[in-house]
């Protein structure tokens, strides 16, 4: 019978003072150390993780994969469990974790994220089931991608499993705070792809954002989630449209 493992439950904050108290409570129980690596939180971020048994670091932030994969360094287990300061275990992964413990065979573990949007739970468009691997072992993988779109992937993908259970992922309590990121992160992939050496083109800035928009609005439903869902689908077009407009920007600057 294979032996019950340890896991480390590892998470990256900055202000997340909204929902850390419900991801930490969520992780209690169900891992055997929390690790939080803050960026100098200005708001009461340290003061509640202090509350609870956590392995608090200040970190100045590296980026998103970056400072994911430096959380794992600090992990003092093998097994980890991953999550942003604004999720929680929900009770069914929770107890599908528990059972993992012993029973863990696979290099690294999927499960579906439920995002919830301004107070309302969304079933379709690119949000759910919005698929995340979020358990695995220490080595077997890293965060890739380009920031701030970065997911753990696997060295050997063929080994992985999916869980039980979602990842409960409160994103956005307004809308202004949606347009503020859509601001943030269409500036960020911008600059991320300026430096892979990307271009942007008139085709891209205008069927790219169309196609998102098609895409996860008829597609994959997004129709079906009211105005919230028109609201999401509607800005998933605007961040790509923005993204290749700040790039057609930089890429002029440099020629």
């Amino acid at each position: 019978m294979q032996n019950t493992v340890k896991l480390s439950g590892v998470i990256i904050t900055y202000n997340e003072e909204r929902k850390i108290e419900t991801c930490l409570k969520s992780l209690q129980g169900v891992v055997d150390e929390i690790v939080v690596v803050d960026s100098f939180s200005t708001d009461r971020t340290e003061e509640i993780c202090n509350q609870y048994d956590v392995k608090f670091i200040k970190q100045q932030f590296l980026g998103y994969k970056e400072q994911k994969n430096f959380v794992i360094s600090q992990a003092s287990y093998d097994h980890i469990i991953s999550l942003d300061g604004d999720e929680a275990l929900s009770e069914e992964l929770q107890e599908t974790i528990i059972a993992l413990k012993s029973n863990w065979v696979h290099d690294g573990y999927y499960m579906n994220r439920y995002n919830n949007f301004c107070g309302q739970w969304i079933n379709h468009s690119d949000w759910y089931p919005d698929r995340k691997l979020r358990a695995f072992v220490k080595g077997k993988g890293e965060w890739k991608g380009i920031n701030p779109h970065d997911s753990y992937k696997l060295y050997n993908p063929k080994n992985s499993a999916k869980l039980k259970g979602d990842i409960l992922h409160w994103n956005y309590p307004t809308y202004s705070a949606f347009n503020q990121q859509i601001e943030k992160f269409s500036t960020i992939s911008a600059h991320s792809y300026h430096e892979l050496g990307k271009k942007s083109s008139l085709w891209k800035l205008f069927f790219n954002p169309s196609w998102a928009f098609l895409k996860s609005y008829v597609w994959r439903l997004g129709f079906l989630d009211g105005i919230n869902g028109f609201v999401i689908c509607s800005q998933t077009a605007n961040l790509t449209f923005l993204k290749y407009l700040k790039l057609r920007e930089l890429n002029k600057k440099n020629t």
